[in-house]
């Protein structure tokens, strides 16, 4: 690893990037027509979030998600959103193309309800947890969302406002029963987390879905005004999973290694999520990658730096990250000298400036880590 760092880099990122992108290479590109425009895209790349989910059950038994006492095997989150699937179709009438609001704080609920919409074909339509009522009301109505899914917090903030929604249906997660209202309880129509292995082996109808057919709408703060509904598509998404694998393998030709043939055999990259799931990079590029390569989730309840130091050394966390914030806390909380944290390898940030010395905080306490730092945009899916 020394005579790699001495003549770094062993190549430029346009020469790792023409490596990788040859004709017969998994990162291969082609030109195809996208609504009459010629875009360069990756040949190989997964056609939609359905078929991401199906090829996610091969992972069985594997734990998927991980919140408080909760532990979700691949297989039971797979049972769980297939029933829920179920419900949206059979019962709410919900079809390829129509908008599903998703509005929750980090429940393992948010990725059953995300696949199920995902898997029947549907545009999930996430909107921010932290919203007031009047600003919810908006997002569900702006979108034109069919129906809507909330947890206990959001159905008392967006109670005042169903009238004027006029939605098809309103299913509640982790709502006591004498305050569900209209509201129907996730729990009767599909099963507490602990009884989703007992659901029934299902599997839903193909939607048909296209590489190019819509898959998700994000609001943006980017723009002057309301918040405005950034569609994404299947490709948008399945690309940015792309983007992600390309990335770690331009890295290890950079340091002059080949990058490592894919093992399933190989342990798990466990991800604590600090972040919110209705934001791009919680979604696509943490709850999406992590289910196409077999991770493990993580979920911290609220972020507190004591508490995800804990879990990091409980679980034996292998990646996390947030906004600078985040990291510098978790650098600087009296229990970092008091937790195991060696299990630790990849560092991320992004989403707001960092000081010119938080890499050199992280290597100095993360020896073997080398941080990386993100930048996206809801418009771009990434």
């Amino acid at each position: 690893m020394a005579d790699n760092a001495a003549k770094w880099p062993a190549m430029t990122i346009e020469e790792a990037h023409a490596f990788l992108t040859a004709p017969g290479s998994p990162f291969e590109m082609e030109t195809v027509d996208i609504r009459g425009n010629k875009i360069r895209t990756y040949k190989n790349t997964p056609p939609s979030l359905r078929a991401i989910f199906d090829l996610g059950r091969a992972w069985g038994e594997r734990e998927f998600i991980v919140y408080e006492g909760e532990r979700l095997t691949y297989e039971s989150h797979y049972r769980a959103a297939t029933a829920f699937g179920r419900v949206l179709s059979e019962k709410y009438g919900v079809k390829k193309g129509d908008r599903v609001a998703l509005i929750m704080r980090n429940f393992p609920e948010w990725s059953v309800v995300f696949w199920a919409v995902a898997a029947i074909g549907g545009v999930i339509v996430p909107l921010n947890a932290w919203g007031t009522g009047p600003e919810l009301e908006y997002g569900v109505s702006d979108s034109g969302s069919k129906v809507l899914i909330v947890d206990h917090e959001r159905l008392d903030r967006i109670r005042p406002h169903l009238k004027a929604l006029g939605l098809d249906g309103l299913v509640a997660v982790r709502t006591p029963v004498d305050e569900l209202g209209v509201a129907e309880a996730f729990e009767t129509l599909v099963a507490k987390p602990q009884d989703y292995a007992k659901l029934p082996d299902d599997t839903l109808p193909d939607p048909g879905v296209l590489p190019d057919d819509d898959a998700t709408i994000f609001y943006t703060s980017g723009t002057t005004g309301k918040p405005k509904g950034a569609l994404g598509t299947q490709r948008n998404i399945c690309t940015n999973l792309m983007n992600a694998l390309l990335g770690g393998a331009r890295a290890f030709m950079r340091r002059g290694e080949i990058p490592p043939a894919p093992d399933p055999a190989a342990p798990p990259r466990i991800t604590l999520l600090s972040v919110p799931l209705f934001h791009v990079t919680g979604c696509h590029s943490i709850l999406v990658s992590t289910y196409a390569s077999g991770g493990k989730l993580i979920i911290i309840h609220k972020w507190n730096p004591e508490k995800a130091l804990e879990l990091i050394e409980r679980e034996r966390v292998t990646a996390f990250g947030g906004v600078p914030a985040m990291v510098w806390q978790g650098l600087e909380s009296p229990d970092f000298q008091t937790r195991d944290t060696s299990s630790v390898e990849s560092i991320g940030y992004g989403g707001a400036p960092s000081a010119p010395d938080l890499v050199a905080r992280i290597k100095q306490q993360f020896p073997k880590v080398q941080p990386s730092n993100g930048y996206g945009l809801t418009e771009t899916s990434a």
